[in-house]
């Protein structure tokens, strides 16, 4: 069961229902990042039937509470304030950017536990904060370290949307570069929304780099892909990004994705057993026309399923309690055998290259 958030700014909530345990699934509906959303509301949902169908957590359905990460980061951290204020929900989940994540965490205040699903910059240490994602050192440095033993690439160009993680993530990448003898050429940031990258791509052109590293998010990803074959840079320059999955292939179109390459800990083409399993799942459930599978929607699946198993295994909401029993759980997920090594989530990282509207996944990444 899923809801959309029922309660209003400067006025009490309801009580909690006694035989439900409530989460707020926290994930983009506008903006740049609304792409994922329908995505991962039916990842998130998927996993909730599952653990229903389970028995629950504690005794209890498991409920999904709709919350709009794509709103005004602010407004999205009073609504949360309010609903775990108000006793209407008992925990915090989903993919959402790390500017929201940033002012979402402190409001929480570790009152309920929080599962952060995306990707992110690292370094997250706020009480009660779980994080399913993959982080630069296990995902950004060893494809660049790929790049320059494999295909001899060690000079780049960093384009980002001008937020915490992009920012954050090309201050990783200039160290794990100076390792490999490596240099950024140029560095730029666009607001997020942006929709003509002319200027951008004609600095690219002038940067004698020889690839991109693309910190932009959903529908900004899509327009500068277009745009960065329109100007004729795909014969000669890679793209690299830690944050583009199948719906933004999609959108993107076969056309322009000649040289398009990432790293992330899923991908619905990942042919292993979990994998295999989990979209037979999820088409079985949502049908041939369900919302891209991808890596993003995945992750909201892994977050209800972190959340349950953190609170099977401290077998109480005692904030204290589930982060004393955390350390070390490990459950199966679509990513494989996962384990939680202090409050992150331990996976592999695979590497792929776009080709047409697939990605062909090429190895594990050490």
């Amino acid at each position: 069961m899923i809801e959309k958030a029922s309660v209003r700014l400067g006025t009490p909530a309801g009580p909690r229902t006694r035989d439900a345990l409530n989460v707020a699934l926290v994930i983009p509906l506008q903006g740049p990042a609304g792409i994922f959303g329908p995505s991962c509301e039916c990842c998130a949902r998927l996993a909730a039937e599952e653990v229903n169908a389970e028995s629950g957590v504690l005794g209890k359905e498991l409920r999904l509470v709709l919350v709009d990460g794509g709103a005004p980061r602010e407004q999205v951290a009073t609504e949360i304030d309010a609903l775990i204020s108000g006793g209407v929900v008992d925990a915090v989940a989903g993919w959402h950017i790390s500017a929201v994540r940033e002012v979402v965490a402190p409001r929480i205040d570790g009152r309920v536990p929080y599962v952060y699903t995306a990707l992110y910059e690292g370094g997250e240490r706020s009480p009660g904060v779980f994080l399913t994602g993959e982080t630069p050192n296990r995902q950004l440095r060893p494809a660049l370290q790929w790049f320059a033993g494999e295909l001899g690439i060690r000079r780049w160009t960093i384009v980002g949307d001008d937020y915490v993680w992009p920012r954050s993530s090309a201050r990783a990448a200039h160290r794990y570069l100076r390792e490999l003898g490596g240099e950024v050429c140029d560095e730029m940031y666009v607001p997020l929304g942006t929709k003509d990258f002319g200027q951008v791509l004609a600095r690219v052109s002038a940067s004698d780099c020889e690839a991109v590293l693309m910190l932009l998010i959903g529908d900004d990803a899509v327009l500068f892909n277009r745009a960065f074959t329109a100007a004729g840079l795909d014969r000669d320059h890679i793209r690299f990004s830690s944050l583009i999955e199948e719906n933004v292939l999609l959108a993107t179109g076969p056309e322009n994705t000649r040289g398009l390459m990432t790293s992330a800990g899923y991908f619905e083409d990942l042919p292993t057993a979990y994998g295999l399993d989990f979209a037979a799942a999820y088409f079985r459930r949502f049908g041939p026309r369900a919302p891209v599978l991808n890596s993003l929607g995945e992750s909201c699946y892994e977050g209800v399923r972190m959340l349950t198993e953190l609170l099977r295994r401290a077998g109480t909401m005692d904030m204290d309690r589930i982060q004393a029993t955390a350390e070390g759980l490990e459950y199966e997920s679509p990513r494989g055998t996962v384990q939680i090594r202090d409050r992150h989530l331990k996976q592999r990282v695979f590497l792929a290259a776009a080709d047409g509207l697939q990605w062909d996944v090429l190895q594990q990444l050490p």
